[in-house]
């Protein structure tokens, strides 16, 4: 254990105990019931892990959701029960936290990575990077863009680390030949991946945890359905303004000199059975993500985003593309994190603990875009040093309350879901460091990039990306599109 993680489990530990042990008028919350004070203490206790790592992100929460087993649930330990129902509180149904384990949400996401699991297995992101990337020609400016574009398409449904990875293995033997003289353009090329790689992910609600955290908030709390088509309808212009303006940045700041950059990409199209059948499924599984409800939430195919992610599952593993050692590949410990975040917003809902915020915190006389715009600043200083999808697990269920209270003043700016899905905007749009995300280390790792360019650019998409993004979003909230 390091240094690091001890510090974080010492901070932890007093805080929690803290929160827990203290007489609960200490909060000066009135009426607030030893269960919503664990649920506070939890929520602390969940704050300080996921900050400061002193056991992995996912770890910490599978023992948030314990903890509320075994302490808040209508199962808990028989010594923590009270006998006063009044200053005890409404305890919370075993039942309602274990189900976070397969949340709907949880589902669509496992169908995202079982879906980009098999398209990598039979090539087919390699083979769509190879001829995206062919359609662009040989002028430098040219081939960033086709990288971006492809990048960036690729992680609307894969994993935007494993898009990274793949598209920064094709780019290095290319970079690496270029001459020194060149440095700019290697830079700016090699920035290209990780750039595309976050903004691609939020095309989609599977695209990145936070989208996954963001669309399961507005459906459990506030009943807002955000379905697959109308988040792209939004979502996809944003990524498409942000990318084309990066684009013109990078392409304009790190200039290549060359004339013309080869880029050769081995390969074919496989067309075996099951490398066939990989590729008709991928194909109507978008569709039916796509088309499976319109704009407004009204069944037009008769079938939810998050039933159709468990077609593709069913369909490979009759057919025998999907294997049992591919289920080590699928991104268990993301799957656990949502959950618990999920787990912790029951535990706020159930006790009651979101009802005595509204009522207490006066929300209504907030300014509505000083919190819109500020909940999206902090989120992005908060995931340039930590997980995005923990920033996300922690700030969501704090805004969902907001949101209640506010709901006549963020209607003139769209919306609840101008707030939660800005929030989960603001998460990817933290890209200023190598730490900040998976792509942005990888892309870091191989020597092309200098910190300084890293910061710099990442600040300057980062910024310009949540300006567009919340005016994006606010047009769309008045429109009802997301209704």
């Amino acid at each position: 254990m390091t240094k690091k993680q001890i510090i974080g489990w010492i901070i932890t530990i007093i805080l929690t105990l803290f929160c827990w042990c203290v007489p609960t008028d200490f909060f000066g919350i009135e009426g607030l019931t030893v269960m919503q004070q664990r649920i506070i203490a939890i929520f602390v206790f969940s704050a300080c892990m996921w900050i400061s790592e002193a056991i992995p992100i996912w770890a910490t929460s599978v023992v948030i959701m314990v903890l509320m087993l075994l302490t808040t649930s209508d199962s808990m330990l028989e010594f923590m029960k009270g006998s006063d129902p009044a200053v005890f509180g409404e305890t919370i149904s075993y039942k309602s936290i274990m189900h976070e384990f397969a949340n709907p949400t949880v589902m669509l996401f496992m169908g995202g990575f079982v879906l980009a699991i098999a398209a990598a297995k039979y090539k087919l992101d390699a083979n769509l990077a190879r001829v995206v990337i062919g359609l662009f020609g040989k002028k430098p400016s040219m081939v960033m863009l086709g990288f971006i574009v492809i990048t960036a398409l690729l992680s609307m449904f894969m994993s935007n680390t494993a898009t990274a990875a793949m598209m920064v293995a094709i780019l290095t033997p290319v970079l690496a030949s270029l001459p020194e003289s060149d440095n700019k353009g290697k830079v700016g090329m090699a920035l290209a991946i990780p750039i595309a790689a976050n903004i691609g992910g939020l095309g989609t609600p599977i695209g990145t945890p936070p989208n996954v955290v963001a669309v399961g908030y507005l459906k459990d709390q506030l009943g807002i359905d955000v379905s697959f088509a109308s988040w792209m309808l939004v979502m996809v212009p944003v990524v498409l303004i942000i990318l084309f303006l990066s684009w013109i940045y990078l392409s304009t700041a790190f200039k290549s000199n060359q004339e013309a950059i080869e880029i050769k990409i081995e390969g074919s199209w496989d067309k075996s059975r099951e490398a066939i059948i990989v590729y008709i499924t991928f194909i109507v599984t978008v569709l039916l993500w796509v088309f499976g409800k319109d704009i407004n939430g009204h069944k037009t195919l008769g079938i939810n985003a998050n039933v159709v992610a468990l077609i593709p599952f069913a369909v490979f593993v009759i057919t025998g593309v999907f294997k049992k050692a591919d289920l080590a590949k699928i991104d268990w410990d993301v799957l656990w994190l949502v959950a618990g975040g999920f787990a912790l917003g029951v535990g706020i809902n159930d006790t009651k603990l979101a009802e005595v915020l509204v009522n207490t915190i006066p929300f209504n006389t907030w300014p509505a875009m000083l919190v819109i715009l500020g909940s999206g600043v902090l989120c992005l200083v908060m995931s340039t040093f930590m997980s995005n999808s923990a920033s996300a697990a922690l700030l969501i269920p704090i805004l969902i309350a907001v949101a209640t209270g506010m709901k006549e003043q963020l209607a003139a700016f769209g919306g609840a879901t101008t707030l939660i899905i800005g929030l989960a905007m603001s998460a990817s749009l933290a890209m200023a460091l190598p730490i900040s995300t998976p792509p942005n280390a990888i892309a870091y790792s191989k020597g092309f990039i200098k910190q300084k360019d890293m910061a710099v650019t990442g600040i300057l998409v980062g910024l310009v990306g949540l300006v567009i993004g919340y005016i994006v979003l606010i047009f769309a909230g008045k429109a009802g599109i997301f209704a």
